[in-house]
């Protein structure tokens, strides 16, 4: 919560671009671990409601 927009939306970037790969590897039976596709899952969900509550306090002041 303490990053500015921009940092929000490389992070939001990166962790799509992981779980792309992840979604790959369990295409290819490469992923032992499926549970990491979930949690990554809610990484960019939160890290998408912390961006939208920023813009929008950004929007108020």
């Amino acid at each position: 919560r303490q990053k500015d927009v921009a940092g929000l939306k490389t992070e939001v970037k990166a962790l799509q671009k992981a779980h792309f790969g992840l979604r790959m590897q369990k295409a290819t039976q490469q992923l032992n671990n499926t549970s990491v596709l979930r949690s990554t899952r809610r990484s960019i969900a939160r890290a998408k409601t912390i961006l939208t509550e920023t813009i929008a306090k950004q929007g108020a002041k």
